[in-house]
């Protein structure tokens, strides 16, 4: 099972693959649910997860609060996928909704083009869109090459427990389109038991290894 740990620029890198993560998401200001890395941290980290047989995913994300950004921001996260190809980095995540919980999709067309070689992943962004169109979502995002959608299955003052029959439902739904990935309350003594409900072979959480 592919374990991918959620970190807070480099200070837990070390730890956390010491203790077996194979891949790394790798946020500031966790706080706020990640926000993208200065371009130190990105090219220290990379190289040290790359010199470690890992890979790493960026977060692509120019502050906190909900997903509806403007053309500014949008320029700078354009920006910022630009220089985590330059680093390596060997996939990116991001997610630009509209007003009224739909993927914004010139802004995703244009986010997806930059990412060009790179994996692209939808994070939990996706969890706002309203469950009668996530399959509309799904589709979609598979259509434009997204390889990932990590999701929670619900909001997340839910437990994973409660969100596990959603999850579920998005798993099948998905189905040879692209991975889904459970993530939000994913622990190491939970994980195996949730990965095998769910009949999935990767999951994503900050806890989901001890270090």
């Amino acid at each position: 099972m592919l374990k991918e740990v959620c970190v807070e620029n480099f200070t837990d890198l070390p730890k956390a693959l010491a203790a077996g993560a194979r891949r790394i998401e790798l946020n500031d200001n966790l706080a706020v649910g990640g926000t993208t890395v200065s371009k130190g941290v990105l090219a220290e980290s990379t190289r040290y997860i790359h010199e470690h047989d890992a890979s790493v995913v960026a977060m692509i994300r120019p502050r906190g609060g909900n997903f509806v950004y403007n053309d500014l921001e949008l320029k700078i996260m354009e920006a910022d996928i630009f220089e985590a190809q330059a680093q390596g980095v060997d996939a990116v995540t991001f997610g630009a909704l509209t007003e009224d919980g739909w993927l914004d999709e010139d802004a995703m067309e244009n986010l997806i083009a930059a990412a060009n070689g790179m994996d692209v992943v939808m994070h939990m962004a996706f969890d706002e869109i309203p469950e009668d169109r996530q399959q509309e979502a799904i589709d979609w995002l598979a259509d434009h090459d997204v390889a990932r959608i990590l999701t929670h299955g619900g909001p997340l003052s839910q437990s994973i427990t409660e969100t596990l029959p959603h999850l579920k439902a998005l798993v099948k739904q998905a189905a040879d389109k692209l991975t889904i990935l459970p993530g939000g309350g994913v622990t190491a003594d939970n994980v195996e038991q949730i990965t095998r409900e769910l009949g999935v072979t990767e999951a994503h959480g900050t806890k989901i290894l001890k270090f």
